[in-house]
């Protein structure tokens, strides 16, 4: 249940306290999946390998590196590029991409993720 404690005006939510979801990418703690009147989702990525090369047709991720190995990198369609704690990726739909080495990072997804949205070549 990614649904946090609610507030009047806010909610919270402790990623500890989601349970891990196998993604291409790794495993995702995702929140706010069920708040209808938040437009997209909040992911806590753990990557602990390379992730499979994937695209999404609808979908918006914007990466935010947490944690990540000393040669970490993105594959965004045919470049790699390096990346480090502290950076940001946004990915447009349609772009081909995959984490590259162990990392952590925070995804926010717009709209809401939908699984049914994972496509591989």
């Amino acid at each position: 249940m990614s649904r946090g404690a609610v507030q009047s005006g806010f909610e919270v939510v402790n990623f500890a306290d989601l349970p891990g979801v196998s993604c291409p990418c790794g495993t995702a703690r995702r929140a706010f999946a069920e708040t209808e009147d938040f437009p997209g989702t909040v992911h806590v990525t753990e990557i602990k390998a390379d992730a499979a090369l994937h695209y999404h047709k609808k979908l918006t991720e914007t990466y935010y590196f947490l944690e990540c190995d000393e040669h970490a990198k993105m594959q965004l369609d045919e470049e790699q590029i390096g990346v480090a704690p502290g950076m940001c990726v946004m990915i447009r739909p349609g772009t081909r991409h995959r984490a590259i080495g162990k990392m952590k990072v925070l995804i926010v997804v717009f709209p809401k993720f939908d699984k049914t949205d994972e496509w591989f070549d």
